[in-house]
């Protein structure tokens, strides 16, 4: 199955987070709400504008004498002050507020228009038509019983009282309503006509001395959301651009630093796969912490491996060398036996069976060593602790009775280390001082607890190792006591058990003798019985 690149799905990714924003602009109606709201307050602005005329145009017919006052029956008194604050005006939202249906058409009145509220809206006629070619919204003027007096459609004298926000509004309450439209717009993009399919309704009280003298009620179709994006197309287009353009910059921005490297890593990783280990070089540095820190990684991974290969190669070169000179020995001696063994004095026989004896015992020795190396090599650090002091003279014991005189001296500490380990490492090191230094040789353990770790020094009195072999001690096969039986794997078994166990071994300088540290991990606390 074909799988996607990296590169594209972060493409992908950083144009889904730059649309969500749009996405739920569009799906959570909030740029409609805003357009509605808008509108609202457009139309109480000019509400306010207007109410203000009727006053300032009802003062004037009183005090001309050509109006009275309304009857109290027609002019309710409410509790409000007599100019309503802006802020007193509820503010439509689609989220909380109901639309309701289209609103009735104007019917007949009960009564005819008060006198006052007539000649006002005689007055203002002119006004609100010529107000409406600028606008766009419809205005009515009402008297104190919902009765239109002036209109920028044809229904003066007709009644509104029917609508619950007129009610409202005739008994001191400024009202914001949303109502659907009664037929939808043919909508023409750039065009006047608004396809939204609701209408903003304001009506707000004309309030003079604590009594509502009359109202005013506007409407008006909200920008609908595609007018609003059409009227703004070349900016939206142009910020289309520019997300599309800051997407595919941060895609590449993000290949560059993220995906390169990666793909440096799996080419690397595929030419050390396929044999070529002198791909273990730099991988070129990246702009994030952490593809570099797995550049250098997966760099010193690969060095490891090609070391490794190194290693394993000489190793198997070494083990194939220790293992031909025994096999020829006993071969050569074999051959000569079956060619020549009925002509051969009985010393002669002896000899050739005993160089048989000798390659085959040798052979034994090194398949011996060959697994206890390979198991300290794979040796996990396992969890176990010994008592140190307890433990060397249980060690020595067992080689004094063979001739070697071993001295244990120092601290008693508890080590980090299975006594099974820590007891072959000792044996390693003891068979060295018997193989080198011989059986009249003198051994001395001395220990030092310190605050992390326990330091084992051991010192013998043997012929010492000369500076040539110092540096070569601890390789496997190496040894200069091949005619006592030695296979070299003694020292580098020790360092692969020590090792394992979290510690190290030193050779150090001496005036005599071989002399070997090791550092081992401190058990700080007694464990658990």
């Amino acid at each position: 199955m074909r799988r996607i690149r990296l590169r594209t799905l972060l493409l992908l990714i950083n144009l889904l987070i730059l649309i969500l924003p749009l996405a739920g602009i569009w799906f959570l109606r909030l740029y409609e709400s805003a357009l509605i709201r808008q509108t609202e307050s457009e139309l109480v602005a000019q509400a306010a504008v207007i109410v203000g005329a009727f006053k300032s145009s009802r003062q004037r017919l009183i005090a001309d004498g050509k109006a009275q006052p309304e009857a109290a029956a027609d002019a309710p008194a409410v509790d409000r002050p007599a100019v309503v604050p802006a802020d007193r005006m509820p503010e439509l939202a689609l989220a909380t507020d109901r639309v309701l249906p289209p609103p009735p058409d104007p019917a007949p009145p009960d009564r005819p228009a008060t006198i006052a509220a007539g000649l006002v809206g005689q007055q203002l006629e002119t006004v609100i038509r010529d107000a409406q070619q600028v606008t766009l919204a419809s205005i009515r003027v009402l008297d104190p019983n919902g009765v239109i007096v002036a209109s920028t459609g044809r229904d003066a004298g007709q009644s509104v009282i029917a609508l619950d926000e007129v009610a409202r509004a005739l008994r001191g309450e400024p009202m914001s309503v949303m109502r659907y439209r009664e037929r939808p717009a043919t909508i023409v993009p750039g065009g006047f006509s608004r396809g939204a399919a609701l209408r903003v309704f304001v009506t707000m009280p004309v309030i003079v001395d604590d009594h509502v003298v009359g109202a005013v009620m506007l409407s008006r179709t909200p920008r609908d959301l595609a007018q609003a994006i059409w009227g703004k197309r070349y900016e939206l287009g142009a910020l289309a651009v520019i997300l599309v353009v800051v997407g595919i910059g941060s895609a590449v921005l993000t290949s560059r630093l993220i995906t390169r490297p990666l793909d440096a890593v799996v080419a690397q990783a595929g030419r050390v796969a396929a044999g070529d280990l002198t791909a273990a070089g730099t991988i070129p540095a990246s702009g994030t912490r952490e593809a570099e820190e797995l550049s250098v990684a997966v760099g010193h991974m690969a060095r490891s491996l090609a070391q490794r290969a190194d290693y394993i190669r000489g190793f198997a070169a070494h083990v194939s060398h220790e293992f031909k000179t025994p096999l020829a020995s006993a071969k050569g001696a074999v051959e000569l036996l079956a060619q020549d063994g009925d002509t051969m004095s009985a010393a002669e026989r002896t000899h050739f069976f005993g160089l048989v004896a000798s390659g085959l015992d040798r052979l034994e020795r090194l398949v011996r060593g060959l697994v206890d190396f390979a198991r300290a090599e794979m040796a996990q650090r396992a969890s176990g602790t010994v008592d140190i002091l307890p433990a060397l003279r249980e060690v020595a014991g067992s080689y004094c009775a063979r001739g070697l005189a071993v001295a244990v001296s120092g601290d008693d500490a508890l080590v980090a280390m299975p006594r099974e380990a820590f007891t072959v490492a000792l044996s390693a090191l003891l068979d060295n001082a018997l193989q080198h230094a011989g059986t009249r040789a003198r051994v001395t353990i001395e220990t030092a607890a310190m605050a992390d770790c326990v330091l084992l020094t051991i010192t013998d009195d043997g012929p010492g190792i000369s500076p040539d072999n110092r540096a070569r001690v601890f390789e496997p096969f190496f040894t200069t006591a091949r005619t006592q039986g030695g296979t070299g794997l003694g020292l580098p078994i020790v360092r692969a058990v020590v090792g394992a166990a979290g510690g190290s071994i030193e050779l150090l300088d001496g005036e005599m003798g071989a002399r070997f540290r090791l550092s081992l991990p401190r058990q700080r606390e007694m464990p658990a019985t």
